[in-house]
């Protein structure tokens, strides 16, 4: 019977009670008093928003170099300010991707509310820790969008490094209040003294308004949050004004659809109001609102000047376009800037390994895409790797977290081919300009490279490099810069010991593998930082790879005339490694149009004819020879060299393997 009432009550039966009047049963005596209620409103936590005026709001983000210590700066915030629970388990708590976990970096920048008490007033702090590395400078422009201030972060044993220039002249170029933080200062080769002087010199800020701290230890973090108030001020908006909200970052949740980071620069949004997208034009039912702490929490309303997330039921990825604003049915708003849209640096191919799971990638793209609104995404196709996609990236690392999140978060293997950077070609030809419908068209595939005679001029890519070094390897470093065609604009001593240096590359050659170069010259200590500098004329030509005369489309590469020679030696000799042996022999060839560079010979598999002969006549054995060769002039004459897949995944791959 006790066995029979439990299986009724899991069905939502009622059970007759021992008294006269039956009525339903709301809990059994076996069943603890916590569980009558498993499902509890999340109404009972919602947080009253309406009690942090905009003057009680401070908007910031903290900026720095790679390996600074923004993530963990960002855990003491979170345990200060009681957000998160004080534990030994706190490492790197916004950053939840794993890859971020796995590499110790940031890749994508990550938000969170904390309440923060000061002088008897409460106020709603929104932080936002950014990324370091110079590829992913693009998430660090977004972010401080949303931002009035920010906090510097300079590791007191590294000193100034090359993103920290690059991120400083990004918070002030926004016109934000910047906070100077020296980090590290208990490391034993810690000193701060040197460091405030570069700030002094670089920044022109004064050595007392940067604040030294701890961050792992936790030493003056305090300081740090109270000088967010003091130095930090609060977002110009109003409530009464009509709904604008700014959609700075989302990601795609399977049941929910899309989660929209946003920032209110004006009025209110609660749930059930309908919102309208600027960019769209779609309408939408707003769900859900609510504050990240650093995990969802809904409130019954979000404000002007705080920064939070919504669920308006957005099923596609391509509806919540990345700075894009939202305001009210019937009561449109400018919409505002947005972010201007980034240009790639690097273009690879991008295949499924098995052309099955082409649906399914493609998907997966789609969503990673959303979240990642800097790649960029064009149909491609190849004889030897089938249907694809050339993908556009702003830079090496960044190419490789993305194919990193791929396998990770949507478990798909895929072929990546060898980086590329767009080329442009002036044209003079009268029917190719007609054809086009410009006189200059962008090549980021070999095969669309147009023919020497039809064009004017080609155009690289060039970038501005700046290069923060210790003294001692100038020279060599110095050596690296000009073997990769670049050019020295500008050479600044920032102290006695390190020296800033700023060059102008050609893009093509930084993007395989300078940074690895730069790294092993310097001992490590060098790092490196570039911004896109535009177009610059130079001498490019197209190498095609042929196979017995035959050309091999895939691994045609636009290359400088001066790289020319030594690209297709060591091309020739990693294709003649992988490519299989065959019965006749095969002629492996790097040419430029007709003129044939470089060359590999992979020698015919050999049948021992003349084994037989034990003697006799010579006239024999040379008889049995020359029918040999003429069957193999035959066979090659007729005969198809076939690349093998797996050959051509491990020439294309990225390798610096030389």
């Amino acid at each position: 019977m006790a066995l029979a009432g439990r299986a009724a009550l899991r069905w939502g039966a009622r059970l007759p009670s021992p008294g006269p009047a039956a009525a339903p049963l709301c809990r059994p005596a076996w069943l603890p008093a916590a569980c009558e209620r498993p499902y509890s409103s999340r109404d009972e936590e919602k947080v009253d928003m309406s009690t942090y005026p905009v003057e009680s709001i401070r908007n910031f983000s903290i900026i720095a170099h790679v390996d600074h210590g923004k993530s963990t700066l960002a855990d003491r915030l979170l345990e200060i300010t009681g957000t998160i629970s004080k534990t030994n388990l706190n490492k790197q708590v916004l950053d939840k991707l794993q890859v971020e976990r796995e590499r110790g970096i940031t890749v994508k920048a990550q938000s969170a509310s904390l309440f923060y008490s000061h002088e008897g007033i409460n106020y709603l702090l929104n932080l936002i820790d950014t990324p370091g590395h110079v590829d992913f400078s693009y998430e660090v422009s977004r972010s401080l969008s949303a931002c009035q201030g920010v906090i510097l972060v300079v590791d007191a044993n590294e000193g100034i490094q090359a993103q920290t220039v690059a991120n400083f002249y990004l918070a002030f170029e926004a016109q934000l209040s910047i906070i100077p933080v020296i980090n590290k200062i208990d490391l034993k080769n810690a000193d701060p003294e040197r460091v405030e002087k570069q700030i002094e010199k670089l920044f022109d800020i004064p050595t007392h308004e940067c604040i030294r701290i701890s961050a792992k230890q936790g030493t003056n973090v305090e300081k740090v949050l109270q000088k967010v108030i003091e130095k930090i001020p609060p977002p110009q908006c109003n409530t009464a004004d009509p709904l604008k909200a700014l959609v700075f970052d989302s990601t795609f949740d399977h049941y929910r659809g899309v989660v929209a980071n946003i920032a209110l620069f004006g009025g209110e949004i609660a749930k059930g109001q309908k919102i309208v997208s600027a960019h769209t034009k779609k309408r939408y039912e707003v769900n859900e609102v609510g504050i990240l702490t650093p995990n969802e929490q809904p409130t019954h309303k979000l404000y002007a000047g705080q920064v939070g997330y919504l669920i308006a039921g957005m099923k596609e990825v391509t509806e919540a376009q990345i700075g894009d604003t939202l305001f009210l049915y019937k009561q449109p708003v400018e919409p505002l800037p947005g972010f201007k849209s980034v240009k790639p640096m690097v273009f690879a191919g991008m295949y499924p390994i098995d052309q099955t799971e082409y649906n399914n990638l493609k998907s997966a793209l789609e969503r990673l895409t959303l979240n990642d609104s800097s790649v960029t995404v064009h149909r491609d196709s190849s004889l030897a790797l089938g249907a694809g996609w050339r993908l556009g990236f702003l830079g090496l690392l960044h190419m490789e977290v993305f194919n990193q999140r791929l396998e990770q978060e949507y478990n798909m293997s895929v072929i990546l081919t060898a980086p590329t950077v767009p080329y442009k070609a002036v044209l003079s030809s009268a029917k190719l300009i007609k054809e086009y419908g410009k006189d200059q068209i962008t090549i980021i595939n070999p095969a669309q490279f147009p023919d020497k005679l039809s064009v004017s001029e080609y155009l690289e890519p060039t970038v501005l490099g700046t290069i923060v070094t210790p003294q001692e390897y100038i020279g060599k470093i110095i050596t690296l810069c000009q073997d990769r065609r670049a050019v020295q604009k500008d050479m600044l001593y920032i102290d006695e010991n390190r020296v800033m240096l700023k060059y102008l590359f050609p893009l093509n050659e930084i993007v395989v593998d300078f940074y690895d170069a730069l790294k092993s010259l310097s001992s490590g200590y060098a790092s490196f930082d570039y911004e896109d500098a535009g177009y610059q004329s130079a001498d490019l030509i197209k190498m095609d790879i042929l196979l017995n005369g035959n050309p091999v489309e895939e691994l045609a590469t636009i290359i400088h005339n001066d790289k020319a020679y030594a690209a297709g030696k060591l091309l020739c000799e990693r294709l003649k490694e992988t490519i299989p042996r065959q019965l006749f022999e095969i002629a492996i060839q790097a040419a430029i149009g007709k003129k044939i560079i470089a060359r590999e010979t992979l020698k015919a598999y050999r049948k021992n004819v003349v084994a037989k002969c034990y003697g006799g006549d010579i006239t024999r054995r040379m008889k049995l020879l020359k029918r040999q060769a003429e069957g193999k002039k035959l066979m090659r004459k007729i005969g198809n060299v076939e690349v093998p897949r797996d050959a051509f995944i491990r020439v294309l791959k990225r390798g610096t393997d030389k």
